[in-house]
């Protein structure tokens, strides 16, 4: 089984999808994969310097993300053009890692990643995880996380997919309003209605005389 888990810019995303690793499930982290599949010799990197020149790249060969964005931030057919070289590669890396979860013995597995409602991915999981605080609660967080002003971090607020229509395809809701410990009973709650579900699965199944 493949959890979904997903959130706005600084709702407490991150945070969720540690205390699921802490109570040992596998955690496939989208943004961990997106930054391995475009390190020297990875054959995206390749793609991303033909399609946008070397000067996306550092001294030493690294990507420079800064200007990478500045190719893409306002063009949507160069963000297309860059999702088309990673996402393939990305959804590669993810299925297998997701396969050596269930080869070990894992039941499910959280997929965590910030997209997973804009681009559908979130239809092909078992089920969806949102993780929600109110938008007074993220604009500070994000102001005081990145160090940046209140204009600022509206714009990148506003550069996502609005929470609430998140929220609207959500199987479960985390609320990440309040304290840790109230997020983490939670998250506690949910491991154990997940676990539950696939424990009934496995009942349910039929047996051979």
């Amino acid at each position: 089984m493949i959890i979904g888990l997903t959130g706005g810019i600084a709702s407490g995303k991150s945070t969720v999808s540690r205390h699921f690793e802490a109570l040992g499930v596998p955690v496939i982290d989208a943004d961990r994969i997106a930054r391995q599949v475009v390190e020297p010799g990875q054959p995206a990197l390749a793609d991303i310097v033909e399609a946008f020149g070397a000067n996306v790249l550092h001294e030493d060969g690294t990507l420079n993300r800064t200007a990478l964005g500045a190719h893409i931030f306002q063009d949507p057919d160069a963000r297309a053009r860059l999702g088309a070289i990673t996402h393939p590669r990305i959804a590669q890396e993810m299925a297998r890692q997701s396969a050596a979860a269930f080869e070990h013995g894992h039941p499910w597995v959280i997929y965590d990643a910030a997209l997973i409602v804009e681009n559908g991915l979130y239809k092909a999981f078992d089920s969806l995880i949102v993780v929600a605080c109110s938008p007074e609660t993220q604009l500070q967080r994000l102001m005081a996380r990145d160090g940046i002003s209140e204009k600022q971090a509206l714009a990148r607020i506003h550069s996502q997919m609005p929470l609430r229509e998140k929220l609207e395809v959500a199987d479960f809701v985390i609320d990440n309003d309040q304290s840790l410990d109230h997020t983490r009973r939670q998250v506690d709650d949910l491991f154990e209605t997940i676990d539950a579900r696939i424990r009934q699965r496995g009942s349910a199944r039929p047996t051979d005389d």
